[in-house]
């Protein structure tokens, strides 16, 4: 896949992301801006979910930078940015290539799903005002990753629901967005029910 060329699917993501790994032993957060923060804000939306729903969610404090990354990104969607921009301190930070070589290689057979099932239905749903609502949930999402890291698997939640969000943006599925909604506010119930 050609560095310059568009992300159109989530085996798009999985493959640049391969292509970054195999150019050394790390791959930092300033090379995975450079891959995708100039693109569509889809791609950069669903990146930070599918690690963090990957083995590398595991590693302590991850979930919750990827959380952060997330607001930061939508924080920027929502005012209408066209790239995205990241601290240094994000960007500096790297990933072993093997571990993300192995988490693309897990998440393969979900993307190859999700390319096949969804198309673009009810475009207008991903655009405009829908796309500010979608930046302003995937925050709130965000928000609740720090107080669901410690428990189990529940960060999960959230972090799915922003990947929709990311996913309907990269498809331009109406129909999607409206899927990430619901999931949305189920996630916001799901985390009331497990702070209780």
């Amino acid at each position: 896949m050609s560095p310059t060329s568009e992300i159109h699917s989530v085996s798009d993501i999985l493959e640049r992301l391969e292509e970054l790994a195999a150019q050394g032993p790390r791959v930092n957060g300033g090379a995975l801006v450079r891959a995708f923060g100039s693109r569509s804000y889809g791609p950069v939306l669903m990146l930070p979910p599918l690690l963090e729903i990957s083995p590398l969610g595991g590693v302590p404090g991850f979930a919750s930078t990827m959380a952060v990354v997330v607001a930061l990104v939508a924080g920027q969607m929502m005012f209408g940015l066209e790239c995205c921009w990241l601290p240094r301190m994000l960007t500096r930070g790297s990933v072993p290539s093997a571990k993300i070589r192995r988490a693309s290689e897990k998440m393969r057979p979900l993307a190859s799903r999700l390319d096949r099932w969804f198309h673009g239905r009810l475009r207008k749903l991903t655009r405009g005002t829908a796309v500010r609502a979608a930046a302003m949930a995937c925050i709130l999402l965000a928000c609740t990753v720090p107080l669901l890291e410690f428990v189990p698997f529940a960060s999960t939640a959230p972090m799915a629901a922003i990947a929709l969000f990311g996913l309907a943006l990269l498809v331009h599925d109406g129909a999607l967005m409206v899927a990430a909604f619901v999931a949305a506010a189920a996630a916001i119930v799901f985390m009331a029910i497990v702070l209780a």
